[in-house]
């Protein structure tokens, strides 16, 4: 009788070591390459760590920018593929609820606009701008009704500055990393940042989408992948930050290229900073450059494709094509390219795993550790 559960504790057991990373970037091994092949471990990341964070959401002047109006999206489509709608209230409140019909299960709201409540289209529940419920037809005779069951279940909401991120069920604070960028770029007017459509697109990379993100968190693939970035860039003075649930890479200007003017009140004062690069933790990456702000959100659509939304918010595009916040679709290319290549290395039969350079590859091993801690603790 004690045979089976001690089987299944020694798999388990096998499972979690597989994953380990160790706390000691000069001890640690890479995630083994089977984490970015595995059909298997592509399901688990969905249940044990994107449905445990928090996520991009979009900017509320382009979403919903006016009283008694709602915005319906799927959240992550054809990975967590979650109905939920964004609703902004009489009292100028914005809510995320659950799009779905608490009755019989029906998306609610189909087309964003005004509206004085939200209606189901297929038999008539009712629910205020608050996602509570209020009314519904033939249901006088229905006992211990309506219950809290009834109301649109509600998720959580935080912002930076217009910027929204919502909660699904999420296993940490995004309040303190908020408050990080919050502190190191308080001296950008970040609510004057315009989307632009123009300079905004989605990218298909042929990749893992962790493999994309192992790539963005290191500086020390520039000189060879980004020629013209490097050009830009002191690559010497290249730093990274870490924090809990997420990291900072900051660019520093070589001689006579564009920077940030940092006034005195701020911590980075007297520093020639081309861009800091924010990455929340699991895909979320902000990247502030004198002219704005680039945000990319990355999108796992199958083990090996994922999705990557560019979005552009404007400031000053009279810095548009200066220092290191220059052609950054040429820099994603070459991003693309080169993380296609490892998808097609990590495939190898001979390649296991690799090692972190303690200098340059700290964001990476941030990365993996958070990773094996959603995985398997």
């Amino acid at each position: 009788m004690l045979e089976f559960p001690f089987i299944f504790g020694l798999k388990e057991n096998k499972e979690m070591e597989k994953y380990y990373v160790n706390p000691n970037i000069e001890e640690a091994k890479t995630l083994p390459s089977s984490f970015y092949k595995s059909s298997e471990t592509f399901s688990d990341v969905k249940d044990n760590i994107f449905l445990k964070c928090w996520h991009f959401i979009g900017d509320e002047n382009s979403l919903i920018p006016l009283s008694k109006s709602a915005y319906p999206f799927i959240l992550l489509d054809n990975f967590l593929s979650e109905p939920l709608v964004l609703v902004r209230n009489e009292k100028d409140e914005i809510k995320c609820f659950s799009n779905v019909c608490t009755h019989r299960g029906n998306i609610v709201i189909n087309d964003p606009g005004k509206y004085r409540n939200l209606v189901c289209g297929y038999h008539g529940r009712k629910f205020d701008l608050n996602g509570k419920f209020m009314s519904m037809p033939e249901f006088q005779d229905v006992k211990d009704f309506p219950t809290e069951c009834d109301h649109l279940h509600e998720f959580r909401i935080e912002n930076l500055g217009p910027f929204l991120f919502a909660g699904i069920n999420p296993k940490f604070e995004i309040s303190g990393t908020i408050k990080i960028i919050n502190e190191r770029i308080s001296f950008l007017p970040i609510n004057q940042f315009k989307l632009d459509k123009n300079k905004s697109k989605d990218y298909l990379v042929n990749s893992n989408w962790a493999l994309y993100c192992d790539n963005y968190l290191e500086g020390f693939h520039i000189p060879f992948i980004h020629k013209d970035l490097n050009a830009t860039l002191d690559y010497k003075k290249y730093d990274v930050e870490i924090f809990k649930y997420s990291n900072l890479q900051i660019g520093y200007a070589e001689k006579n290229e564009i920077c940030f003017n940092i006034p005195s009140s701020c911590q980075d004062h007297g520093e020639k900073i081309a861009a800091y690069y924010f990455w929340i933790f699991p895909n979320m990456m902000f990247n502030f450059y004198p002219w704005g702000l680039s945000i990319n959100i990355v999108k796992p659509l199958a083990v090996k494709k994922t999705k990557i939304d560019f979005l552009s918010f404007v400031w000053d595009d009279s810095k548009l094509n200066l220092g290191a916040g220059a052609d950054l679709d040429k820099v994603e290319l070459e991003d693309e390219e080169i993380v296609q290549r490892v998808q097609k290395g990590v495939g190898s039969r001979f390649y296991k795993n690799g090692r972190f350079s303690p200098k340059m590859e700290k964001g990476v091993h941030h990365f993996h550790s958070l990773i094996s801690e959603f995985l398997f603790k």
